[in-house]
This record gives structure tokens, sequence and C-alpha cells, in this order.
């Protein structure tokens, strides 16, 4: 799993002193947008991009000067150099970045969230940023579950916002909201409620641990899916041979196809080591409801398949139809590493074109 929070919980776990910088405002351009997040240590970054470039160059500067005064910042970083300068940055935008230098305090909330992605249960992090200063600030997290019909378990500080957590879970982009709470004496304290939607990657499985298979768990990893490589092979399916794969399954590939729990963003592709292997994968999820289906083979092969499935009554002319048979985008793929290319572009392309439906409500 990629999100930055799997990568924090490992990172705290050898005691070192971090911290999170997380974006959570922007205006006009900027290389990365709110939710963007890194972890630091006094020696620089480990993980994560907050876009590269002078953007994060300024914001290492600032974040190693709070690891070393132990203090969180709120700040803002302006991206409006000149263009006629070599290093500076001309996008133009602002970008306003929290850095938080006790993310150790926020163990629990971290631990909840990853516990949650991991069972592909989406939510919503909270982080309430009470000003102290200028720019000195503390934080309060919560990691918000998404139950449907279930009220929200909300802490103290962050149950009057129930409508706002859920309006962000819903839209399921990040927000920054402004809040003022009364004190005594007639006194306002003025505080930002940051809102981070988070939902599992989408599922790459993968039947089949030979070349293409591991060369596209590589590029699948890459691309920000959590990937699933299955595989009866021990030899192929272990961590030495797929060191990017997030789960390993040394298990009958039909059978192991046939129990997993696919769902609308699960893509599946077939690649294992014969025609006879594919076909069997392909019956076992070809009425599924996984974003993707693609299987590998010759345009001959497909269509015999094809004929064979209709007649057996294993697939409608509808289900045979929406497998990406040849598999992958024709780019006339020669050598392994081209055709995983190839898989890995047509991913990216339905994936792409399912999270534009879902923005437009289709």
């Amino acid at each position: 799993m990629k999100n930055i929070y799997v990568h924090l919980l490992e990172l705290l776990k050898k005691g070192e002193r971090l911290a999170l910088a997380t974006i959570i405002q922007t205006k006009g351009s900027t290389p990365q947008v709110p939710g963007a997040s890194a972890v630091f240590s006094e020696e620089g970054r480990l993980e994560g991009t907050l876009g590269g470039g002078l953007l994060e160059f300024e914001v290492e500067k600032k974040t190693l000067q709070s690891i070393r005064e132990n203090t969180s910042r709120l700040s803002d970083f302006y991206l409006k150099e000149d263009i006629s300068s070599e290093e500076g940055a001309i996008c133009g935008g602002e970008a306003k970045i929290l850095i938080d230098t006790s993310p150790e305090e926020h163990l629990d909330s971290f631990q909840e969230l990853n516990h949650s992605v991991f069972q592909r249960r989406p939510g919503v992090l909270a982080t309430l940023v009470d000003m102290m200063s200028a720019e000195k600030i503390s934080l309060l997290r919560q990691w918000v579950e998404q139950k449907e019909k279930q009220e929200m378990a909300l802490k103290k500080p962050f149950s009057p916002f129930q409508e706002e957590i859920k309006k962000a879970s819903s839209e399921g982009k990040p927000s920054l909201l402004k809040t003022r709470t009364k004190r005594a004496r007639g006194k306002v304290k003025e505080s930002l409620l940051f809102l981070e939607p988070i939902f599992p990657l989408p599922q790459l499985v993968i039947a089949g641990a030979g070349h293409i298979g591991q060369a596209l768990t590589r590029l699948g990893s890459f691309l920000n899916f959590e990937v699933t490589v299955i595989d009866d092979r021990p030899e192929y399916a272990n961590k030495k041979m797929l060191p990017e794969a997030d789960h390993i399954l040394v298990e009958e590939i039909e059978k192991a196809v046939q129990n997993f729990q696919t769902s609308a963003d699960t893509y599946l592709v077939i690649v294992t080591r014969g025609h006879y292997g594919d076909g069997e994968a392909l019956r076992q999820c070809i009425a599924s409801q996984a974003a993707y289906i693609g299987m590998i083979g010759s345009r001959r092969k497909v269509k015999l398949m094809r004929k064979k499935f209709l007649e057996k009554g294993w697939a409608t002319p509808d289900q045979f139809d929406r497998v990406h048979a040849p598999i992958g985008l024709d780019i006339h793929s020669q050598t392994v590493e081209e055709i995983a290319i190839s898989i890995a572009a047509q991913l990216v392309l339905v994936r792409n074109k399912s999270q534009e439906k879902t923005r437009q409500g289709d």
C-alpha cells in the first residue's frame, strides 16, 4: 500500500525524530495538491513528496528547523519567482504547509487509519490546528471511518463537525475550514480544520508471476495500485522475485481467482504460463464486477477462446466483449518490459476514465 501513513508508522517504530509535512491549501498553480505529504527526519526527506523543486527545498529547510526546535508550524510558501530565475519556481501559486514535528503523539489515529485501509474501508483524517502564535501551533487528530447509516463517533473537539466530515467523505477531496470557538470572557479562539479523505488503493490482481507478471508488479506499485500476485510456483511467487508486491498468494491460480473478493475497484490481469491456465482463470472472474479484466494472447487465441466460452455457456457475448484481450494498448510491443508498459497504460486509462465518471456523478 502506498499511503504515506504506512511509511510513517514503519519509520516511527525505529525511534527516529520525524516530522510530517502536509499541503493543506493551495492557491494558483502549484506542483502538488492538498493532501500531498512527506516524512522528514533530521537528515532530510525520507518518504513522500510535496512536488519537488524549489517548494520542496524550502519546505525541507523549514521542516528541519522545526525538528531542531521541536515546534510544529503552519507556514505559507510563495512560488512567484521571476521567469528569468534559473532555479526559482515560476508556478505563480501559494501553498499552506502543515508541519507536524510530533507525529508519535497521534499514533492511535494513524494506526486506526491504516487498519481501516488494510480492511479496504475508507474514511477521513480530521486534523484540528490551534493557532498559538503567527506560526506555532498545536494539533489534534482523529481518524473517522466511513460507515453507512451509522452515526460517527467523534471526539469532543470534532463533534460539531459531523456534516463537514460527511461532506468531505462523500466528495472525496480534502478541505480546509476555519472555525471560531467562544472562550471565557468573550474571547474567540480561531482554529483550522483540515479534512483529508483517504481511500483504499485500487486493487491490481496479477494471475501469473512469470516475467510479465514481475514487470507489471513493479509498474503497478509505481502507479499506486495495491498489487496482489497469484501463482502456484513458490520459486516465482515470493518476496525476492516480487519485492514490490503488497500480497503474494502461492495457490492454485484457478481457485485463488475464484475466491478473491473482487469489487468495482479491482483490476484483473491474466498472464499465466499457458493458454489453459489463462482460460481457467478467466472463467472464474469473467462474470465479476471488476473494473478491468485483461488476458494475454494472440487474436487467434482470443477468438477461439471466445467461441468456446459462448458454446459452453461460461459467458455471455457482453461479458466476453468487456475482456481486454489481447491485453494492453497497441504500442507494437516486442519485449517483456514493453508488454508490461502497454498493460500498465491500459490500466491507467481505464482507471482514469472510471474516476472521471465518478466525479461527474455518472
